[in-house]
């Protein structure tokens, strides 16, 4: 028995594109001309506030548990380098995921 998602403004078709209201609302923003952002409270990009910034060490992704049927060669060769082959499997696959994201984002 799955449990039911909460409600949330993503298209399930396609979850990478914003919703529509998202979208009206950024919608003005890029009519607007580059110099009337105000943008005087970010630093300037080579700023020693950036130094030292990570990505958020507390944010986790959901994880959604599956089955797969893997090859037993790979498998082997996965559990191989010892414990935690199945985050290195997600390892594998979201470095897939990213590349195909960002091919498709250069066409």
């Amino acid at each position: 028995m799955t449990t039911p998602v909460a409600p949330s403004e993503i298209e399930r078709t396609n979850p990478f594109q914003l919703a529509a209201a998202t979208t009206e609302k950024r919608a003005p923003l890029k009519t607007r001309p580059t110099g009337a952002i105000e943008s005087s409270d970010i630093p300037p990009p080579g700023d020693a506030v950036w130094k030292n910034a990570v990505l958020n060490p507390l944010y986790r992704p959901k994880k959604t548990s599956t089955t797969v049927r893997i090859d037993s060669d790979v498998l082997l060769w996965l559990r191989a380098h010892g414990k935690g082959y199945q985050s290195r499997i997600n390892a594998i696959l979201r470095r897939a995921m990213i590349a195909s994201l960002n091919s498709t984002e250069a066409e």
